[in-house]
């Protein structure tokens, strides 16, 4: 199955997969900075034709993850969708780019979601998250302003299937706080779309996200 994505996910010819990962739905256990921006003018070129033609609305959602627990053990992830798609009640958001540093996460996002996983490499410290991989970089730090709170809730994403679009929902409940990022990338399109600077952050800690099948 081809998975379209941006050049920064594309896997290397080299890299050797497992031949199975565990199967959708996955639950997990992560901690995680969920960061939003206004989308830049170059961000809806980033999506497949297919799925810009359903029209877009100009935000762009980024995030890095550290699963704590998963049903491929623990890793790390860093995700970026360019703009949310125009759809109601919930608008999905699709995802081109994304890396984590788990052959079996690469293996089980591509078969079970169509999400196009590349490796990388992280580093965690007590307010910052950095990640690399061939020919790009993308690193955030961190600062809570509010008190920890309840959340619960859910994202939906649209992914291409050799068959076409399919939605997966992923449910999200725990404990946030409000805050800001401040955040630097680079690469052959993440300098162009995944805006550096300052921006508005849900930070989440010890929580719970549910990881749907697609549909």
């Amino acid at each position: 199955m081809r998975i379209p994505s941006v050049p920064e996910s594309l896997l290397a010819t080299d890299v050797v997969l497992p031949e199975s990962s565990a199967p959708a739905p996955w639950k997990t256990r992560i901690d995680a900075a969920f960061w939003w921006h206004r989308a830049s003018p170059e961000a809806a070129a980033q999506l497949p034709v297919e799925l810009r033609a359903l029209g877009t609305i100009p935000v762009t959602l980024v995030a890095f993850v550290r699963y704590r627990e998963s049903p491929v053990g623990p890793y790390s992830e860093v995700f970026a969708s360019p703009v949310l798609l125009r759809q109601w009640p919930v608008p999905p958001l699709h995802v081109p780019f994304i890396a984590v540093d788990s052959l079996a996460s690469v293996h089980g996002g591509r078969v079970n979601w169509a999400l196009p996983k590349t490796v990388a490499s992280f580093e965690w410290g007590p307010s910052s998250i950095a990640a690399s991989g061939d020919g790009w970089d993308v690193a955030a730090t961190a600062q809570a302003s509010t008190p920890k709170f309840p959340v619960a809730g859910g994202l939906k994403v649209v992914q291409l299937f050799d068959e076409g679009p399919r939605p997966a929902w992923v449910g999200l409940y725990g404990r946030a706080r409000l805050g800001r990022v401040t955040v630097a990338a680079s690469g052959p399109t993440l300098s162009s779309w995944l805006l550096p600077g300052r921006h508005p952050a849900l930070i989440i800690s010890d929580s719970t996200m549910n990881v749907g099948a697609p549909r």
